[in-house]
């Protein structure tokens, strides 16, 4: 719960520490006073919005922290053990706001982002406001009324995941149906060029071999030319030739060898390069031997390289990349193939998704089925208390596939029927500003006892109640103070008078600049607001008895 409050340079507030307890806390004050503005400052500390109007004229910043005990909220707990910001039992929001605008967000301490207030505000915090019976005219709001009613959390988390699958695959399938048409005719291009590919069929590597070996018939006669050239004159020649000179030199040099040992390496070395002749010649009679000029294999080589220059153009590649290319587009063309059937395979994911989401949805509703009857009893007894007694309630949950959401396939809608005779009627066309007030009250309190939510602040929500009515609103509050720590900003004394504690909001002005403070009021003290409550600004000795009758 709530146990503390500060709150420095907030709008027209200078200083102001605040201390609570548990039970029913009433807040009142002169119009204009303020009584709603420790509201508003416990809003920056939730993660509310700020901006730079919010600091007090004159000062630097606006700082408001709350703590926290957490005795009874293990999902509080818990969220703050899982985001490593836990402090034992107790929980301190702090909130800065600079004149320059600029915020700053601490929970325990610790820096955090704004969304991590919001989010541990939830499990601390519920605040009802005076125009939430408004709220309660529009069919989505009547729709979280009912599930906060019946918290079945865990169907909403499994409808919303199964929704949120089921157009995941509804925006995978368009966007593959989107696409077909293109890759339809992709398809049939890729299928052409494949074929006439397939039909080439030139292997990897080959171009480069057919380019090689066409080269080498195309100058055939002068290869063979050449090669008969270089073996005259290695061997063949009649009247010359290297290989007979070189065994001449071979004899002077073996000569000189006899005559000087120290000339026995250029023996040697002529030796070898007369082996090498031999053996180049050998090479050379080899090649001759095997090159044959077929004409008819020059003409299919021209041809074949002819066709891969042509096709390298065609598809923008080089003729050595052609083979390459040809494998590419396979691949591509089984690709396309492949989107065939994933497109029929996620029509049919796409069928058990939408089966799976009906089912949970249909699982919800009839959970809401079941809950709206329970809440139907509560809320037409509780609008028989509030002085409607032939008032009757009733919620009308509708399963429609066609509707469907993340929150499921339901229209909720709010009957009443304010007076006998009358049929029930959407809450919209026939509850008056003060019915609609009194049924609005009550669904908040009976919704409110369902919440784990420790604290709940009731900011003027009895606008529009007075007389008896109020008296009986005031003790359904006192009684859901019993389990909860509730706080109502009132300016009902029949409201007032129910609540376990009393403050007081004061406005006023010091030093050319207006303050404004909230104090604890003692039990003489009450007996004096309540009474002016009652009597406006004369108090007599009847509203006093008055007042004095409403604390009993």
């Amino acid at each position: 719960m709530l146990c503390q409050l500060s709150i420095n340079n907030f709008a027209i507030v200078r200083f102001l520490e605040l201390d609570f307890k548990a039970g029913m806390t009433t807040i009142t004050g002169e119009t204009g006073a303020g009584k709603s503005i420790a509201i508003d400052a416990l809003g920056l500390c939730l993660g509310n919005r700020s901006d730079a109007n919010t600091v007090r004229p004159g000062a630097n910043k606006t700082e408001v922290s709350a703590r926290f005990t957490l005795h009874d909220v293990p999902q509080a707990k818990r969220w703050l053990e899982d985001n490593d910001l836990d402090n034992e039992d107790d929980c301190i929001l702090r909130r800065t706001i600079n004149s320059d605008g600029r915020s700053r967000a601490y929970i325990n301490g610790n820096p955090v982002p704004i969304a991590q207030l919001k989010s541990i505000g939830q499990l601390l915090i519920g605040i009802h406001g005076q125009h939430a019976h408004h709220a309660m005219l529009k069919s989505e709001h009547q729709l979280t009324l009912l599930d906060s009613y019946a918290n079945h959390k865990l169907l909403i988390d499994t409808v919303h995941a199964s929704y949120q699958r089921n157009k995941q695959i509804e925006n995978e399938l368009k966007m593959l149906e989107h696409a077909q048409h293109e890759r339809i005719s992709r398809k049939q291009l890729l299928q052409y060029q494949v074929e006439e590919l397939d039909e080439f069929n030139l292997a990897d590597g080959e171009f480069v071999e057919i380019e090689q070996e066409h080269k080498r018939l195309a100058n055939g006669t002068e290869l063979i030319e050449t090669c008969q050239a270089s073996l005259d004159l290695l061997t063949e020649g009649e009247e010359f030739n290297i290989e007979s000179l070189l065994n001449k030199v071979i004899h002077l040099a073996d000569n000189l060898q006899s005559v000087d040992e120290k000339l026995a390496p250029v023996a040697s070395m002529l030796n070898e390069a007369l082996i090498q002749i031999q053996e180049s010649t050998v090479e050379i009679e080899d090649y001759l031997s095997r090159l044959e000029l077929d004409p008819e294999h020059f003409t299919y080589l021209e041809k074949r390289l002819t066709t891969a220059m042509q096709l390298s153009r065609k598809h923008h590649v080089s003729a050595e990349d052609l083979s390459t290319h040809h494998a590419q587009l396979k691949a591509e063309l089984v690709g396309l193939s492949d989107d065939e059937t994933k497109l029929d395979e996620i029509k049919q994911a796409l069928a058990f998704s939408r089966e799976a989401y009906l089912t949970h949805a249909q699982k919800l509703s009839q959970s809401r089925a079941r809950y709206a009857k329970e809440l139907d009893k509560l809320v037409t007894r509780s609008i028989h208390e509030l002085n409607m007694p032939k008032g009757q309630f009733n919620i009308a949950v509708n399963f429609n596939p066609e509707m469907s959401n993340s929150l499921g396939c339901d229209q909720v809608e709010f009957l009443v029927s304010t007076n006998p005779g009358q049929p029930l009627q959407p809450i919209a066309k026939v509850a008056s500003g003060g019915e609609l007030s009194r049924i609005g009250l009550g669904i908040q309190v009976i919704t409110a006892k369902k919440v784990s939510t420790p604290t709940l602040i009731f900011d003027e929500v009895d606008v529009g109640i007075s007389g008896p009515t109020a008296a009986v609103v005031g003790r359904m509050l006192r009684s859901l103070g019993d389990s909860t720590q509730v706080f109502c900003v009132t300016h009902l004394p029949q409201v007032a008078g129910n609540g376990h504690q009393h403050m007081f909001v004061n406005k006023f002005n010091k030093g050319g600049q207006t303050e404004t403070t909230m104090q604890n009021l003692d039990k003489e003290q009450r007996i004096n607001e309540l009474a002016r409550l009652l009597g406006g600004d004369i108090i007599t000795e009847n509203t006093l008895a008055n007042a004095r009758e409403l604390l009993q």
